[in-house]
């Protein structure tokens, strides 16, 4: 359940960093309430000091969307299940929850979430706040699952939201970025749980591009890595199985994904960074390292996996259709440019949705994830492939690396007036503004 201590308010100068160390901000105050209305006294006590107001989560966005130098609110004691209704098949949670948290109780309950993104550290308000998804033919990101929202909003007052009350907030709020409130619970819709069998394997990138189409028609969650320098790309498709449940070993799965995929990994970046030229060749033995394998298991233990190696990461989704095109011409750029890319890029699909700031807001969508290593210079990188990415009709992630602003992007989302509207009437005193958000949203 929620926690009932009281909460905590500390005036201190100490510095604020993300999981990326790549955003930093110095706030005045922190808040760590313990109910929504120890929230909503923080927030009215904000206005009447004249500071701005941001939440924090687990800092894994990569963008300043969470920074502030006004109060920092922590949500660290706003967790826990508030209610799980069988006939609806809704459960309602308090915003601070990790999803770890969340996803582990659900299947003590005997239920799951129908998708996620592959990691589950962040708090369920950061993770539906920023667009955070995994990958599906069908099935969207996090906020497509949410079917209610309760946030408090700029005068203090607390605003339940749905489909059928205040449903202009609902479409909006499900992805607001922390401009129209801070998130205080959110109902998801979840279904009995079932099982997943994951098949991973290699594939040419030239086949994956031919065969995109197929692959995501054959397939309810298909997504895969191209390995820059290489041809090579490791590919995974996610699909319910009748079981039995055949998990990966726990013998393998600490080779694998403990020893390969983080520790090996992480030392291959170290070489490459201080190495720049053994990139290539090093980027063709990760490729190959993993073998192809096959398991059974409960959604959470498929959809995600650990990510300990650091990195900044900038994600656009483009129109489905544009896929195969715009990998190729990310792949020319890398191939006839002194770049060396020691990260994979990550391709992954969601279906439109009806979220007033999605990436996927109506239309299906394809999206490109590039990466660097942390402390390794990435905006050549990122520039050279966001100019690629919007030029095939891309919205960046919200919470992750962009410079696009406000007049770039009222071009690429067709109700992005609606949201400015809406935040003129819930924030018109901008007390949940940051510099990030007068930069993608406008003053």
């Amino acid at each position: 359940m929620s926690g009932t201590a009281s909460g905590t308010a500390t005036t201190s100068g100490r510095a604020w960093r993300n999981w990326a160390g790549n955003v930093t901000s110095r706030p005045a105050r922190e808040v760590t309430p313990a109910s929504v209305d120890e929230l909503s006294a923080a927030v009215r006590q904000a206005a009447q000091d004249g500071l701005r107001v941001k939440a924090v989560g687990t800092g894994h966005s990569f963008t300043a969307v969470a920074a502030t130098d006004g109060v920092m609110v922590r949500p660290d004691l706003l967790t826990g299940i508030r209610r799980v209704d069988r006939e609806a098949m809704t459960v309602t949670v308090e915003a601070g929850t990790p999803l770890k948290r969340l996803n582990v109780a659900l299947a003590r309950e005997g239920l799951s979430l129908t998708n996620m993104g592959d990691i589950m550290e962040q708090t369920v308000s950061g993770a539906i706040s920023t667009g955070t998804h995994g990958t599906g033919r069908e099935s969207g990101s996090l906020a497509a699952q949410v079917t209610a929202l309760e946030l408090v909003t700029a005068d203090g007052s607390v605003l339940t939201c749905s489909r059928e009350e205040n449903p202009e907030v609902f479409a909006a709020a499900r992805i607001g970025l922390g401009a129209l409130g801070i998130v205080t619970a959110v109902t998801f819709a979840v279904e009995p749980v079932f099982l997943l069998t994951a098949r991973e394997e290699p594939m040419p990138l030239d086949r994956v591009l031919a065969e995109f189409d197929q692959l995501w028609a054959e397939n309810e969650h298909f997504e895969f890595y191209w390995f820059p320098h290489t041809a090579n790309t490791n590919t995974k498709r996610n699909n319910r199985s009748a079981g039995p449940e055949r998990p990966v070993s726990r013998v393998r799965g600490w080779l694998e994904d403990e020893v390969l995929s983080n520790g090996l990994f992480q030392a291959v970046n170290w070489v490459g960074r201080a190495v720049p030229a053994t990139i290539p060749p090093l980027a063709e033995i990760s490729s190959r390292a993993l073998s192809a394998r096959t398991y059974t298991d409960i959604p959470y233990k498929v959809f995600t996996s650990p990510r300990r190696v650091r990195f900044v990461e900038m994600e656009y989704a483009v129109p489905r259709a544009a896929l195969a095109d715009t990998l190729r011409e990310l792949k020319a750029m890398v191939d006839r440019s002194p770049l060396r890319i020691s990260f994979p890029v990550e391709v992954r699909t969601a279906p439109a949705d009806d979220i007033t700031l999605s990436t996927a807001s109506g239309r299906d969508s394809a999206y490109v994830a590039v990466h660097m290593f942390k402390g390794t210079p990435y905006r050549a990188y990122f520039t050279a492939a966001e100019r690629i990415l919007t030029a095939h009709e891309g919205r960046p992630h919200w919470g992750k690396v962009h410079t696009r602003d406000a007049d770039h992007l009222a071009g690429v989302y067709p109700r992005f007036g609606e949201f400015t509207a809406l935040r003129d009437r819930l924030d018109p005193d901008r007390r949940f503004r940051n510099d990030y958000l007068r930069r993608v949203l406008g003053s």
